[in-house]
């Protein structure tokens, strides 16, 4: 973990008993002759109430340097040797990482050949290092793989690739402490054939070219959970641009995919209004990576991989709203456990609505026309918006509800508090972690007016606020 989120971990519960699947051993360079006894085992999983076997504990991830081949002409099979620089939270003499498929070759930590590797359960690379790692020292682990892809790999018809996915996606191509509780910063190194063009999350770097293969590298020097992360690999259209502050934007386009000039002529408002109302833009750079239509389906039409967003077919206005505004919503700040799906999707939705607003949408008329086309269906409302289940943790109601809840906020505590509270909770978590509870707790410092009630029901409830929730302030008004 980066030094931005040493504090994450004291964030999570602890961790819940898993299930381990002993799976068959892969024997790496020989034993040392002084092997030691085990004294300690990280444990696989982080205890996350919805993904229990997510995330490895005993250390934290700082960096990864993510080096792929791949060949379009031969999809979904990758060549991957990705290096990862950790610190020991405990003394390790077994650790784990999580990487789902692949036939891993070689594992090394601080440049000696593991002691032993093996292969559990549905996702977990068992470590045992030739010298142990004590608690507290920065090591390196080092995973030479290679094989087919995960399902979060998506193909084109047109030859190219894309990783892309949430709650998971990153062990579809790389080993990772996959939780976003674990936010490090990012390289990738890929190099595929000559004509091919790869996007990655943050700046690129140098791209070197010979007469068969071209080698792109890309920088996220910002901690990134690793859903976050991408690759997408095409013949891609590149325009570049920039913010009157020198922020690069860049949009890549895939063949059959459409450009639309006023989403690019649009981004600058976008990215300058939240700024003014949330606070600096995160990240160093921006735009939109747009990959055609994916197949087999299952991938997110959009999806607001870290700095530049990942769009299906192509960007537009109201997509853009939601995705960019995730940049500070569950990007810069991201959820402590998947309990907290809120804190970007709800906060996401609404900030569009805001945007609306700017450009003169009376939402308030918007807000009372949602309430009344859903008085009556109680499933609309059954979904708790911190902790509403596993297999909901990106329920549709943190879109919905979870934007109603918001405006409600909004006019119980009125715009200086509500927005003041935001622009502090994104300076207070910047790059970090956070709960909706912590939210909750923030808002309730802010105001005078009594919130309890108004949480209970809307964030902790399963049905219908009460009028004096539902309809608070100005909107009782115009009921």
């Amino acid at each position: 973990m980066s030094r931005y989120a040493s504090r994450n971990r004291r964030l999570l519960r602890a961790a819940c008993a898993t299930t381990v699947v002993v799976g068959v051993s892969l024997l790496l360079g020989a034993p040392s002759a002084g092997a030691y006894p085990q004294r300690s085992t990280a444990r696989s999983g982080l205890g996350d109430p919805y993904f229990p076997d997510d995330g490895n504990a005993g250390y934290d991830v700082g960096h990864y340097d993510v080096r792929v081949a791949y060949d379009p002409a031969k999809p979904g099979w990758l060549t991957g040797d990705t290096t990862i620089t950790a610190r020991a939270t405990t003394t390790l003499s077994v650790f784990h990482l999580d990487l789902v498929g692949f036939d891993v070759t070689a594992v090394s930590v601080d440049g000696r050949p593991a002691h032993k590797v093996s292969r559990e359960g549905a996702h977990e690379l068992v470590i045992r290092p030739a010298v142990e790692i004590k608690a507290g020292r920065e090591f390196t682990v080092r995973v030479r793989y290679a094989g087919a892809t995960g399902k979060d790999w998506y193909t084109t018809d047109g030859g190219g690739a894309v990783a892309l996915g949430e709650p998971h996606s990153a062990t579809s191509w790389f080993p990772a402490n996959d939780h976003p509780s674990d936010k490090a910063t990012f390289d990738v190194t890929a190099t595929v054939p000559t004509g091919w063009t790869v996007i990655s999350n943050g700046r690129p770097g140098t791209t070197r070219t010979d007469a068969k293969s071209a080698t792109f590298s890309w920088h996220e020097d910002r901690p990134i959970a690793t859903y976050l992360t991408t690759i997408a690999i095409d013949r891609f259209t590149v325009h570049k641009a920039a913010m009157p502050d020198g922020t690069p934007l860049l949009y890549a386009y895939a063949p059959g995919t459409e450009i639309w000039p006023e989403s690019e002529e649009v981004m600058p408002s976008i990215l300058d209004f939240y700024t003014d109302t949330f606070g600096p833009f995160p990240f160093g750079v921006s735009g939109a990576t747009v990959v055609p239509y994916l197949s087999p389906p299952g991938a997110p039409l959009a999806l607001e991989t870290q700095g530049r967003p990942t769009y299906q077919g192509v960007f537009f206005e109201e997509s853009m709203a939601h995705e960019v505004a995730h940049q500070w919503f569950g990007d810069s700040v991201s959820f402590a456990d998947w309990r907290d799906g809120c804190i970007a999707e709800c906060f996401a939705t609404y900030a569009a609505q805001l945007w609306r607003e700017h450009k003169g949408a009376d939402i308030d008329e918007d807000y009372l026309e949602l309430v009344a086309e859903n008085l009556g269906d109680p499933e609309y409302w059954r979904v708790k918006l911190y902790d509403p289940g596993p297999g909901r943790e990106l329920d549709s109601a943190l879109y919905g509800k979870g934007a109603l809840m918001l405006h409600a906020l909004r006019r119980t505590v009125g715009d200086t508090a509500f927005f003041g509270t935001l622009r502090q909770w994104l300076r207070d978590h910047r790059y970090g972690n956070a709960s909706f509870t912590q939210f909750e707790a923030l808002a309730q410092r802010n105001t005078t007016v009594d919130l309890t009630g108004f949480f209970a029901e809307w964030v902790h409830g399963t049905a219908v606020p009460s009028p004096a929730n539902l309809y608070p302030g100005p909107l009782a008004d115009h009921k």
